[in-house]
């Protein structure tokens, strides 16, 4: 599915609709058959599990905005285009609230060095051999 701004909109509002307000933009970053996973540290929520690039979508901005910047805060890596919708999932926050995760392959102008501002590990896995991720994001992977 062709990422469009007019989609992004309406993932948004059907989200909305559905009383979820808490919107998380991740993106999928490959380089070759590998996917970069990033690991959250060990004292954050959810410490210690790996992850795709993600954060929040603050207010005023766009879902694939959110997508690109997160990527860069988090990696230093710039997304040259986002390319296809890969789903979304639910999950509860830190606050007991839900959170929809939306997540998008997205290609990266380079795809190095990863210089790392929120997590404290990066790898480079292949889709067969993920390490500790949520059901939610190994299900996105397998759409990837």
């Amino acid at each position: 599915m062709t990422v469009t701004s007019d989609l992004a909109r309406t993932l948004a509002e059907e989200a909305e609709a559905e009383g979820i307000t808490t919107f998380v933009a991740a993106a999928v970053v490959t380089d070759a058959d590998r996917i970069l996973l990033v690991r959250r540290k060990p004292d954050d929520f959810m410490g210690g599990l790996w992850e795709i690039p993600s954060g929040h979508v603050d207010a005023g901005e766009s879902i694939l905005e959110a997508a690109c910047r997160e990527t860069l805060e988090e990696t230093g890596l710039t997304v040259a285009s986002v390319d296809r919708y890969l789903g979304h999932f639910d999950y509860e926050n830190s606050r007991g609230t839900t959170t929809r995760q939306f997540n998008f392959a997205v290609t990266v102008s380079e795809t190095g060095p990863v210089v790392l501002t929120e997590h404290d590990l990066h790898q480079w896995a292949a889709p067969g051999d993920l390490p500790g991720v949520t059901d939610g994001v190994r299900e996105v992977l397998a759409c990837a």
